[in-house]
């Protein structure tokens, strides 16, 4: 048995598979499941799928960094999987940085790998790293688990696409653009390749990942040439509660005239908490960082949340044209992610906005 956590900024999905999937084209079918939803502060919709269509839905209070996977663990249980078979343990990592291109099983030198990667992904990795921990609780030193890493998949990036035109010292310490949602990334162009009957080498596709994080990649050739997430996922299109990107000279400004008397440690992580946290769908509407909320009260007559629409929609619309020089033609837009799954009235609202390119 293979146990599987996926950590995002807005849920967390485990999964028990008792295979192993050729491709993506033809999934195994896991044994059971447990979704984490995150609802308000502390607060969870804990939902287990079990064979049998067993299935149980509860709502938690859950330290959003210590407690996610105990209380996957804990949901297993109650729908009665043994997990005592487990042998192996994956868990999605969303920053590996310079160090990591590819799956690498875990061990004292990657952790503390990871370790040192926290402040580039601070809603993503810390979280990640306790899920690794608490694995290793649950399953010993014996059960080998291994990291797969959302920037992977972004190694084929060309020079002109990851360096900052920032002074050059700054790629030489190791900032640049590495990008992210890469593992779901992968597995969208073998989807399609398969959906489209192409092959996925010849495929030039914009894939929208929109969810609590959004991200837009132009994958050209099988491989990524363009992306918008940067240095860290804050960079690119708005999101659920995060900016993407701004004005550099608001955050000078702000540093100049609202960080007087204050500790410039202490100011920093407002700073970052307020473009990680209180920005985005969130910050605009002042509902929600789920759009389903924000889209009730706009319908409800609420300005600003229809303006948070809006903008997500046109901010989504630009990153994906902005995806055309580095593919020149455009066989397919996909959208993945919570958002692009589920909401058909966004995805229309953003087609509409690329109608010329033929994106009916």
């Amino acid at each position: 048995m293979t146990l599987v956590f996926n950590g995002g900024s807005s849920s967390w999905k485990a999964a028990l598979f008792a295979g192993v999937a050729a491709n993506a084209s033809e999934p195994v079918a896991p044994v059971a499941t447990v979704d984490l939803a995150w609802l308000d502060e502390g607060a969870a919709r804990v939902t287990f799928a079990g064979p049998g269509g067993a299935r149980d839905e509860r709502r938690e209070r859950i330290d959003r960094t210590q407690g996610a996977v105990p209380a996957i663990l804990e949901a297993f249980s109650r729908g009665d999987v043994d997990l005592g078979h487990v042998a192996a343990v994956g868990h999605r990592i969303v920053h590996g940085g310079a160090a990591f291109d590819g799956p690498v099983r875990v061990d004292a030198a990657v952790r503390a790998t990871l370790e040192s990667l926290r402040p580039l992904a601070p809603i993503h990795n810390p979280v990640e790293l306790a899920a690794i921990d608490a694995a290793r609780a649950a399953f010993g030193e014996t059960v080998p688990q291994v990291a797969a890493f959302d920037t992977a998949f972004h190694r084929t990036l060309p020079q002109a696409a990851y360096v900052y035109p920032g002074p050059y010292a700054w790629l030489e310490r190791g900032i640049r653009r590495y990008g992210f949602h890469g593992i779901n990334v992968a597995y969208c162009l073998e989807r399609a390749a398969r959906t489209l009957g192409r092959d996925a080498r010849e495929l030039r596709l914009a894939v929208a990942h929109l969810g609590g994080g959004c991200s837009v990649t132009a994958v050209r050739d099988g491989a990524s040439a363009e992306t918008s997430m940067g240095f860290t996922p804050l960079d690119g299109t708005m999101m659920g509660t995060r900016s993407g990107s701004v004005d550099p000279s608001i955050l000078t400004y702000l540093a100049r005239h609202d960080a007087a008397g204050a500790e410039a440690a202490s100011f920093a992580d407002d700073l970052e908490a307020t473009l990680e946290r209180r920005s985005g769908l969130l910050g605009i509407s002042g509902v929600s960082s789920d759009v389903r909320d924000v889209r009730a009260a706009a319908s409800a007559g609420n300005a600003r949340a229809a303006l948070a629409l809006e903008l997500f929609a046109s901010r989504t619309a630009a990153t994906i044209a902005g995806m055309l020089p580095a593919l020149q033609r455009l066989d397919a837009l996909v959208f993945t992610g919570g958002i692009g799954e589920r909401d058909a009235e966004m995805r229309a609202t953003v087609v509409e906005r690329l109608a010329f390119l033929g994106a009916v």
